[in-house]
């Protein structure tokens, strides 16, 4: 989730709606300007008794943080805390439990994002050796309480903390239990960026699928293969979902601002201080009617933080963000962008997606999107058949666009290889979640402490 660093008193106030599409419109970019941004999370455990480390303690998070300025990073402070790390490789951040993130920086090739990704985990690896920490690629604790793990001295997520449970009954799951892998990718227009959203939220159910890793709640099988995904479905209805709208005739930026306007707020930023505005109207903050800050109207930036707290399935800020996975392992980290960028960067890839998809009808992907967590790739395809049946496919169109991109390594390596997990998990059938529990019932004997050694860092 965001990080907030300043408030910034000379950023522009919002005078008209006109200028809420001027985050989208600026996202715009020229193809050669396209780049890829990956996020991906993961669970911190001491190794001594897989405890989930608190913020202050000796060797808890607040150290991890700060022995990163070894390699370079700068800390970014809330209040008297350290809540962030800045440096070239983007901003290592705390997610509300202590789940460390790296929001990559903007990338033009995957082969820099697998070796980003590979230098942040060297690095952490390293730090956590030192400190006894290690860390687990899941989508969801397998075997934590909420009870048992801490909370960061993050505002904003004090904030989210008291009102989630006003809005459905996961939402405090979400935020203490799991991790995920996402991409952050650009469009060069309004309609560029329209057919990429269908193309990437018709098929984020199968990206759930391919990297559905979280089949274990409090120590035991929890009947899902992907619980994180099925977290989402009662987190908060008024921020989250398909957005069927997305794929009516006529969308565009004007009808995602008027999403986000339905999209009740969570806080305003002020003076480095996040103020509870929790469940109220960003449209009265536009006519300065916002009881919190009666007579003030917004600025960009507030408009900004203000798109960052909707989480559909895919989001769209200055880009489009994909947010269907589990966390996972180094490998995974890799494919999840490679999937994507190989879908949505070459216009033939593209194209073929849209073809593959476009006659889906809106009940049929949302009983997809409903049965994907539990089912994995046996969930029901729009016009009859299994999740299973196109997944080679879109691999294949996926392969396509990225041989396309020419993008080549010293070893004069495109880009293709990083999706050979994926290739792994289609050709034998079974998602990580099911080998998971295969290795439960059977080598492991129902012990799941076991899985800390399959799924550490």
């Amino acid at each position: 989730m965001s990080t907030r660093q300043v408030s910034n008193s000379n950023d522009p106030v919002i005078e008209s709606r006109d200028m809420l599409v001027v985050p989208m419109q600026k996202g715009e970019k020229p193809k050669e300007n396209w780049r890829i941004g990956t996020e991906h999370e993961k669970f911190v455990y001491r190794t001594e008794d897989r405890r989930a480390p608190s913020y202050a303690e000796q060797g808890g998070i607040r150290d991890l943080l700060d022995a990163l300025t070894e390699y370079g990073w700068e800390p970014i402070i809330e209040g008297d805390n350290v809540i962030a790390m800045s440096g070239p490789d983007g901003a290592v951040s705390l997610e509300p439990a202590g789940q460390l993130e790296l929001s990559g920086a903007p990338l033009v090739n995957l082969h820099q994002t697998c070796a980003e990704t590979g230098r942040h985990l060297a690095q952490v690896k390293t730090i956590g050796d030192k400190l006894g920490l290690a860390y687990l690629g899941m989508g969801l604790w397998p075997d934590k309480t909420r009870e048992e793990l801490p909370i960061m001295p993050k505002g904003r997520y004090d904030i989210m903390l008291r009102h989630m449970p006003r809005v459905g009954t996961m939402g405090l799951d979400m935020m203490l239990r799991t991790c995920t892998i996402q991409t952050n990718l650009d469009y060069s227009s309004e309609a560029d960026m329209v057919q990429k959203f269908r193309v990437s939220l018709a098929l984020q159910p199968l990206a759930t699928a391919l990297f559905a890793n979280s089949p274990f709640l409090e120590g035991k099988p929890n009947g899902f293969l992907s619980y994180r995904s099925h977290i989402w479905t009662d987190t908060d209805p008024a921020r989250t979902g398909m957005l069927s709208f997305v794929f009516e005739e006529g969308f565009g930026y004007e009808r995602y601002v008027e999403y986000m306007l339905d999209v009740p707020m969570y806080f305003v930023f002020r003076e480095g201080k996040y103020i509870d505005a929790a469940g109220l109207s960003f449209r009265d903050f536009l006519e300065g009617k916002l009881s919190v800050l009666p007579g003030e109207k917004p600025t960009l930036a507030d408009w900004n933080d203000h798109l960052s707290t909707a989480f559909p399935e895919v989001r769209l800020k200055s880009f489009l963000e994909m947010r269907g996975a589990d966390g996972g392992p180094w490998s995974r980290i890799c494919a999840l962008p490679a999937l994507w960028v190989g879908l949505l960067y070459d216009q033939g890839a593209l194209d073929a997606a849209w073809d593959l998809v476009k006659g889906w009808d809106m009940e049929a992907r949302e009983r997809l999107r409903a049965e994907v967590p539990k089912l994995g790739l046996d969930a029901t395809l729009p016009g009859g058949g299994k999740l299973r049946d196109v997944a080679a496919e879109v691999l294949a169109i996926s392969r396509s666009g990225l041989a396309a991109r020419a993008q080549l390594n010293e070893a004069g390596d495109n880009e293709t290889g990083y999706l050979q997990p994926l290739d792994e998990i289609v050709s034998s059938g079974k998602t990580p979640a099911e080998r998971l529990l295969d290795l439960y019932h059977g080598e492991w004997g129902g012990d799941l402490s076991r899985i800390y050694g399959e799924k550490s860092f």
